[in-house]
């Protein structure tokens, strides 16, 4: 499934497959995600979509096909070499945080660069941590903070060294409605001001709907996508999967 733009992608799925002995998870998937967009994934349980995630992000590999971060082929790499490459070029947002309770907020935001051994851009790093709003609570810990405010801190820390794709994983499932939707909008904002590409993977068509456009997946394949799409659109889409 290919998106109708001339603009490079971040991220491309060439033909990809992956099989767990008899079943399918992937079935010859291919996908390309322009630089600069925000892309839901969307699907029942047991569609694929955390599969497509896992294999999109370097973090597994498919058993055949191409996976291509920013031109460069992933797929084929040693697992060394792959999560160098995934260290460099991708940003993880989960529904859990995964914040290092031990670490300061300016710490957790710095991580990748000090795991990286980078001093990375403070230019960059003073822009992302004045966007999500969270410059008064850099010397606080993880545990003084609310849900919503954890997630911003884990949103900058993906954006740390400005990773070709930022992956996001149900990233407001823990999350009340008001503070999702803040959430939602943040990451929308982080694409449409400062360029990032998103990759969301979600169940909730209200949280899809922020994105610039929603792939459903049903059995291992893409099924549909659907450009600006309402979430009444995204509810009867996967109605009608399965």
């Amino acid at each position: 499934m290919t998106f109708q733009t001339p603009s490079p992608s971040a991220l491309e799925l060439r033909d990809v497959t992956k099989t767990y002995g008899p079943v399918h998870a992937l079935d010859r998937v291919s996908l390309h995600v322009p630089r600069g967009t925000f892309l839901a994934v969307m699907g029942p349980s047991g569609s694929g979509k955390s599969t497509l995630l896992q294999c999109a992000a370097g973090l597994d590999t498919p058993t055949s096909g191409e996976v291509l971060i920013g031109g460069r082929e992933i797929s084929h790499l040693n697992e060394t070499r792959r999560t160098l490459l995934r260290r460099d070029t991708v940003g993880f947002v989960f529904q859990s945080y995964n914040l290092l309770p031990s670490l300061s907020v300016e710490e957790n935001i710095r991580l990748p660069l000090r795991v990286a051994g980078a001093r990375g851009d403070e230019t960059w790093l003073a822009q992302v941590i004045d966007r999500i709003g969270m410059r008064p609570f850099l010397r606080r810990r993880p545990d003084e903070l609310s849900g919503g405010q954890q997630q911003r801190v884990a949103i900058a820390r993906s954006l740390a060294a400005r990773p070709e794709v930022v992956f996001a994983d149900e990233p407001t499932g823990a999350l009340d409605a008001r503070t999702a939707s803040e959430v939602l909008g943040l990451l929308r904002d982080l694409v449409d001001d400062f360029g990032q590409t998103v990759v969301m993977v979600t169940h909730d068509p209200r949280a899809a709907h922020r994105a610039h456009a929603t792939v459903v997946m049903d059995e291992g394949r893409i099924q549909d996508y659907l450009v600006d799409p309402t979430p009444e659109a995204l509810a009867g889409t996967l109605l009608g999967a399965r």
